[in-house]
């Protein structure tokens, strides 16, 4: 959150076991697609996967010889160590001369499922850590372009090259400008290690199954956003929260004190407003600044966002008022695509605006707004329909919540009972408590249209006849959000019947 407004929403579930981003398993080759230059892989996923050659890396040739020649009872560190990196593989190549069906690889996942197509593979493994990033069977050491400073760059180059194993590579994170030897070492030696744990495993059995696993949720999102303008971390529970003190306390001691357990009462969502701003940002219209709103709409191809200035009027002119409402829609906008992840083509209507200077402002503007976002992305100026596109690195779907409830009058139908017969339904269900209960006094909360319904006529009002029907005394509670037929019996103790 920033400024106490949600600006990113990442999901895990745990429950279907399936794979996610940066997940690193031994898939077999079922399909080439020679026309494709492309293979189909099965990782046990219920589609098939997608690698391209382009993907297999420059030293597939080494990842193939590892994965054939490591079995129980070998060394699997000297088997490693002294496999030849060999040339690279061409640009120019061929899928069927390098990928046979039946054939086991190593790859990692790069994409994951999006609608009717598999995750998409890579053969070039990289194990991710805050200041660097691993790369088994490679011999170049690269440092983030980030980093300004041409003799900082050499020291880590340096640093990092005379720790490296052989046989292992890494590209230097702009995290780690300015960290010691020993926490470049440590954590080095900790990606190794990560990496050589799952050799066992390949070792033991050369069938379809997941190696290992990036991160936790959790971590991953850590490991790529915490930087010093983070004020709080709050974990609701016990166990989660060991975990991130002990990761932060690893990457960045000095913010291990920000790391706070909640154990308040209400939910930590509610208390910290998450839920109620899910409730009002997912939905298809989303609700702006004075009374302004966006309409979102997904298909396959693409989303379309469109911009509505709705009831707001000012006494400005026209088009500095439009201008105004485009710059409120660019700003939800760019919260709307980090929050929902949205990727791929995202097309906006903006409305129309007369002067070129206020259109090459907007397009400023955008991209300004765009540039806190962490995925891959291009903005393009508007067209002369007002249409702005912009195509932003999809590597998983994007985040549906459904904001709708089912109507409790309707249940889903879109049809609702008779509403002159409904002091009969009430009446009826009246009838079965009494009977089943006995009760000396109930409440019956309903809608207040349907509150003085019940009540009108002072001593032959419907409700004081139930009174004497029923021998119970009936207190009636007009609620508000209640739809217009909708009715609920409590006993005395507030539990609902």
């Amino acid at each position: 959150m920033e400024n106490h407004r949600l600006i990113e929403l990442n999901k895990e579930s745990t429950l279907d076991g399936g794979f996610s981003v940066g997940d690193v398993c031994l898939g077999k080759v079922k399909k080439l697609l020679p026309s494709l230059n492309a293979a189909f892989v099965d990782i046990g996923d219920e589609k098939e996967a997608f690698i391209h050659y382009l993907d297999l890396g420059l030293h597939f040739a080494a990842f193939d010889e590892f994965v054939k020649r490591i079995n129980p009872n070998t060394d699997h560190k000297g088997i490693y160590s002294h496999i030849k990196l060999g040339p690279v593989l061409g640009k120019e190549g061929k899928i069927e001369d390098v990928l046979t069906p039946g054939q086991m690889i190593a790859v990692q996942i790069v994409k994951e499922p999006i609608s009717t197509k598999g995750s998409r593979l890579t053969a070039e493994i990289s194990i991710a850590g805050r200041n660097i990033v691993l790369l088994p069977f490679a011999d170049k050491v690269s440092v983030s372009q980030k980093i300004s400073s041409k003799e900082e760059k050499k020291r880590l180059e340096l640093l990092v090259k005379n720790i490296l194993p052989r046989n292992y590579g890494a590209i230097i994170r702009t995290a780690a400008e300015g960290k010691t030897a020993s926490i470049l070492d440590n954590e080095l030696m900790s990606l190794v290690r990560k990496w050589e744990d799952s050799w066992k495993k390949l070792a033991r059995s050369k069938t379809v199954q997941k190696l290992f696993s990036e991160y936790s949720k959790t971590t991953t999102v850590l490991r790529d956003l915490l930087n010093d303008s983070f004020t709080a971390i709050h974990v609701n529970d016990q166990e989660a929260y060991e975990d991130v003190r002990n990761y932060v306390s690893l990457i960045s001691p000095e913010q291990e004190k920000i790391v706070h357990l909640y154990d308040g009462k209400d939910p930590i969502f509610d208390h910290f407003e998450v839920t109620r701003q899910i409730k009002s940002s997912f939905g298809k219209v989303v609700p702006m600044k004075q009374g302004a709103y966006l309409v979102i709409e997904h298909t396959e191809a693409l989303h379309v966002v469109d911009v509505n200035s709705g009831t707001r009027s000012k006494n400005k002119e026209q088009e500095q008022n439009t201008y105004d409402v485009n710059c409120y829609a660019a700003e939800e906008i760019a919260r709307q695509m980090r929050l929902r992840d949205m990727g791929g083509i995202v097309i906006v209507d903006f409305i129309d605006m007369e002067t070129n200077e206020h259109r090459n402002a907007l397009y400023k503007y955008m991209q300004e707004l765009m540039e806190g976002d962490r995925a891959k992305h291009t903005v393009l100026p508007l067209t002369k329909f007002g249409l702005m596109q912009i195509t932003r690195q999809r590597v998983r779907p994007a985040t549906e919540i459904n904001t709708q409830e089912v109507c409790p009058v309707c249940h889903g139908t879109g049809k609702i009972s008779s509403s002159v017969v409904i002091d009969e339904d009430i009446e009826r269900k009246l009838a079965d408590i009494v009977a089943d209960r006995k009760p000396e006094s109930l409440v019956l909360k309903v809608s207040p249209i349907l509150g003085s319904y019940l009540k009108r006529g002072l001593f032959n009002s419907i409700v004081s006849k139930w009174k004497k029907k029923y021998r119970c005394k009936i207190v009636i509670n007009e609620m508000t959000d209640f739809t217009v037929l909708q009715y609920e019996f409590y006993d005395e103790n507030g539990v609902r019947l």
